[in-house]
Protein backbone atom coordinates (compact mmCIF):
# COMPACT_ATOMS: atom_id res chain seq x y z
CA UNK A 1 0.00 0.00 0.00
CA UNK A 2 1.21 3.88 -0.84
CA UNK A 3 1.20 6.28 1.56
CA UNK A 4 0.52 9.66 0.26
CA UNK A 5 2.03 12.29 2.60
CA UNK A 6 1.56 16.52 2.37
CA UNK A 7 4.63 17.59 3.94
CA UNK A 8 4.73 21.20 5.78
CA UNK A 9 7.89 23.06 6.70
CA UNK A 10 8.06 26.44 6.57
CA UNK A 11 12.30 26.35 5.71
CA UNK A 12 12.22 25.75 2.04
CA UNK A 13 15.67 23.76 2.46
CA UNK A 14 14.00 21.55 5.13
CA UNK A 15 11.03 20.73 3.05
CA UNK A 16 13.18 19.94 0.04
CA UNK A 17 15.46 17.37 2.24
CA UNK A 18 12.53 15.60 3.93
CA UNK A 19 10.46 15.56 0.28
CA UNK A 20 13.79 14.10 -1.22
CA UNK A 21 13.75 11.63 1.40
CA UNK A 22 10.45 10.25 1.28
CA UNK A 23 10.38 9.95 -2.54
CA UNK A 24 13.05 7.50 -1.89
CA UNK A 25 10.70 5.29 -0.78
CA UNK A 26 8.73 2.96 -3.44
CA UNK A 27 5.73 2.87 -1.15
CA UNK A 28 5.55 6.71 0.17
CA UNK A 29 4.03 9.12 -2.29
CA UNK A 30 4.59 13.27 -1.34
CA UNK A 31 1.31 14.35 -2.83
CA UNK A 32 1.74 17.92 -1.92
CA UNK A 33 4.07 20.76 0.01
CA UNK A 34 3.06 23.62 2.29
CA UNK A 35 4.98 26.66 3.75
CA UNK A 36 2.47 27.63 6.54
CA UNK A 37 -0.21 26.10 8.78
CA UNK A 38 -2.87 27.59 6.65
CA UNK A 39 -1.88 26.28 3.27
CA UNK A 40 -1.34 22.63 5.84
CA UNK A 41 -4.93 22.65 6.18
CA UNK A 42 -6.39 23.86 2.77
CA UNK A 43 -3.87 21.47 1.48
CA UNK A 44 -4.80 18.39 3.61
CA UNK A 45 -8.72 19.53 2.64
CA UNK A 46 -8.05 19.49 -1.45
CA UNK A 47 -5.84 16.63 -1.31
CA UNK A 48 -6.47 14.44 1.48
CA UNK A 49 -3.29 12.24 2.03
CA UNK A 50 -2.48 9.64 4.70
CA UNK A 51 -0.44 11.15 6.83
CA UNK A 52 0.35 14.97 7.04
CA UNK A 53 4.55 15.60 8.82
CA UNK A 54 3.89 18.84 10.15
CA UNK A 55 5.98 21.29 11.77
CA UNK A 56 5.81 23.31 14.95
CA UNK A 57 6.38 26.46 13.89
CA UNK A 58 5.47 27.83 10.94
CA UNK A 59 4.03 31.38 9.98
CA UNK A 60 0.33 32.20 9.69
CA UNK A 61 -0.96 29.33 11.36
CA UNK A 62 1.52 27.35 13.90
CA UNK A 63 1.91 23.45 13.72
CA UNK A 64 -0.36 23.06 16.83
CA UNK A 65 -3.64 24.81 15.30
CA UNK A 66 -3.12 23.12 12.40
CA UNK A 67 -2.71 19.84 13.40
CA UNK A 68 -6.14 20.82 15.76
CA UNK A 69 -7.71 21.84 12.04
CA UNK A 70 -6.73 18.45 10.30
CA UNK A 71 -7.30 16.42 13.20
CA UNK A 72 -10.80 17.69 14.04
CA UNK A 73 -11.94 17.61 10.27
CA UNK A 74 -10.44 13.93 10.24
CA UNK A 75 -8.32 14.75 6.97
CA UNK A 76 -4.69 13.04 8.10
CA UNK A 77 -3.27 11.33 10.49
CA UNK A 78 -0.39 13.38 11.64
CA UNK A 79 3.17 13.43 12.40
CA UNK A 80 4.85 16.03 14.34
CA UNK A 81 8.18 17.11 13.80
CA UNK A 82 9.89 18.89 16.97
CA UNK A 83 13.39 19.36 18.93
CA UNK A 84 13.84 19.00 22.53
CA UNK A 85 13.53 22.25 23.78
CA UNK A 86 10.02 22.82 22.43
CA UNK A 87 7.86 21.09 25.21
CA UNK A 88 5.46 22.75 25.18
CA UNK A 89 4.50 23.15 21.43
CA UNK A 90 5.12 19.29 21.55
CA UNK A 91 2.20 19.21 24.76
CA UNK A 92 -0.10 21.22 22.55
CA UNK A 93 0.10 18.76 19.78
CA UNK A 94 -0.34 15.69 21.96
CA UNK A 95 -3.44 17.63 23.04
CA UNK A 96 -4.54 18.53 19.22
CA UNK A 97 -4.26 14.78 18.66
CA UNK A 98 -1.37 14.41 16.60
CA UNK A 99 -0.66 10.35 15.95
CA UNK A 100 3.76 10.90 16.62
CA UNK A 101 6.54 12.93 17.50
CA UNK A 102 9.68 13.08 15.26
CA UNK A 103 13.18 14.38 15.84
CA UNK A 104 13.51 16.65 13.00
CA UNK A 105 17.26 15.74 13.55
CA UNK A 106 16.54 12.53 12.65
CA UNK A 107 18.17 9.56 10.05
CA UNK A 108 16.87 9.05 6.78
CA UNK A 109 15.97 5.83 7.67
CA UNK A 110 14.39 6.39 10.93
CA UNK A 111 11.54 9.09 8.89
CA UNK A 112 10.62 6.83 6.35
CA UNK A 113 10.25 4.17 9.27
CA UNK A 114 8.21 6.95 11.05
CA UNK A 115 6.11 7.41 8.10
CA UNK A 116 4.99 3.66 7.66
CA UNK A 117 4.57 3.09 11.48
CA UNK A 118 1.60 6.04 11.35
CA UNK A 119 0.63 5.05 7.95
CA UNK A 120 -0.43 1.03 9.91
CA UNK A 121 -1.95 2.97 12.26
CA UNK A 122 0.65 2.99 15.18
CA UNK A 123 1.36 6.20 16.58
CA UNK A 124 3.73 5.20 18.93
CA UNK A 125 7.07 6.47 17.54
CA UNK A 126 10.48 7.77 18.11
CA UNK A 127 10.34 6.12 21.85
CA UNK A 128 12.94 8.57 23.08
CA UNK A 129 9.92 11.83 22.37
CA UNK A 130 7.19 10.13 23.42
CA UNK A 131 8.29 8.24 26.95
CA UNK A 132 10.23 11.85 27.30
CA UNK A 133 6.54 13.00 27.23
CA UNK A 134 4.64 10.43 29.25
CA UNK A 135 7.13 11.55 31.68
CA UNK A 136 6.72 14.77 31.80
CA UNK A 137 2.93 14.53 32.04
CA UNK A 138 3.57 11.40 34.74
CA UNK A 139 5.75 13.41 36.64
CA UNK A 140 2.90 16.56 37.19
CA UNK A 141 2.11 17.25 40.95
CA UNK A 142 -1.01 15.56 42.15
CA UNK A 143 -2.73 18.52 43.22
CA UNK A 144 -3.07 19.38 39.57
CA UNK A 145 -4.72 15.95 38.28
CA UNK A 146 -8.41 15.11 39.27
CA UNK A 147 -8.98 12.97 42.19
CA UNK A 148 -10.75 10.48 40.35
CA UNK A 149 -10.89 8.25 37.20
CA UNK A 150 -13.17 9.47 34.55
CA UNK A 151 -15.86 7.35 34.46
CA UNK A 152 -15.09 6.25 30.52
CA UNK A 153 -12.43 4.31 32.15
CA UNK A 154 -15.17 2.18 33.14
CA UNK A 155 -16.27 1.07 30.01
CA UNK A 156 -13.21 -0.72 29.19
CA UNK A 157 -12.62 -4.57 30.15
CA UNK A 158 -9.86 -6.16 32.02
CA UNK A 159 -8.01 -7.06 28.95
CA UNK A 160 -8.22 -3.04 27.14
CA UNK A 161 -7.36 -1.80 30.75
CA UNK A 162 -4.41 -3.77 30.40
CA UNK A 163 -3.32 -2.83 27.10
CA UNK A 164 -4.14 1.19 28.16
CA UNK A 165 -1.67 0.26 30.86
CA UNK A 166 1.22 -0.88 28.08
CA UNK A 167 0.54 1.82 26.21
CA UNK A 168 1.24 4.16 29.20
CA UNK A 169 4.59 2.26 29.41
CA UNK A 170 5.52 3.52 25.70
CA UNK A 171 4.81 -0.10 24.34
CA UNK A 172 4.30 -0.91 20.69
CA UNK A 173 1.89 -3.12 19.56
CA UNK A 174 4.47 -6.19 19.19
CA UNK A 175 5.75 -5.34 22.24
CA UNK A 176 2.36 -5.34 24.05
CA UNK A 177 1.51 -8.58 22.22
CA UNK A 178 4.55 -10.46 23.50
CA UNK A 179 4.31 -9.02 27.43
CA UNK A 180 0.29 -10.04 27.58
CA UNK A 181 0.58 -13.28 24.97
CA UNK A 182 -1.53 -12.02 22.42
CA UNK A 183 -1.71 -11.90 19.01
CA UNK A 184 -0.47 -8.37 17.45
CA UNK A 185 -3.88 -8.24 15.55
CA UNK A 186 -5.48 -8.46 18.38
CA UNK A 187 -3.76 -5.62 20.24
CA UNK A 188 -4.74 -3.51 17.18
CA UNK A 189 -8.22 -4.83 18.12
CA UNK A 190 -8.31 -3.56 22.08
CA UNK A 191 -6.68 -0.33 21.20
CA UNK A 192 -9.00 0.63 18.27
CA UNK A 193 -11.91 0.15 20.81
CA UNK A 194 -10.11 1.67 23.80
CA UNK A 195 -9.72 4.77 21.51
CA UNK A 196 -12.95 4.86 20.77
CA UNK A 197 -14.68 4.34 24.08
CA UNK A 198 -12.30 6.68 25.77
CA UNK A 199 -13.21 9.37 22.54
CA UNK A 200 -9.67 9.81 22.24
CA UNK A 201 -7.71 10.55 18.52
CA UNK A 202 -4.68 9.37 18.97
CA UNK A 203 -2.27 6.13 20.84
CA UNK A 204 -0.15 9.17 22.33
CA UNK A 205 -3.05 10.60 23.95
CA UNK A 206 -4.06 7.39 25.52
CA UNK A 207 -0.49 6.91 26.80
CA UNK A 208 -0.30 10.36 28.56
CA UNK A 209 -4.18 9.79 29.87
CA UNK A 210 -2.93 6.10 31.62
CA UNK A 211 0.11 7.91 33.90
CA UNK A 212 -2.50 10.96 34.30
CA UNK A 213 -4.49 8.06 35.90
CA UNK A 214 -1.92 5.69 37.65
CA UNK A 215 -3.10 2.91 35.39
Amino acid sequence: MTIRVLVAEDQSAVRAGLVLILRSAPDIEVVGEAGDGEQAVALARELRPDLVLMDVQMPRLDGVSATRQVVAEKLADVLVLTTFDLDEYVFGALRAGASGFLLKNTEARELLDAVRTVGRGEGLIAPAVTRRLIAEFAGQPAASRPASEPAALEQLTRREREVLSCLGGGLSNAEIARRLDMAEATVKTHVSRLLAKLELRSRVQAAVLAQEWGI
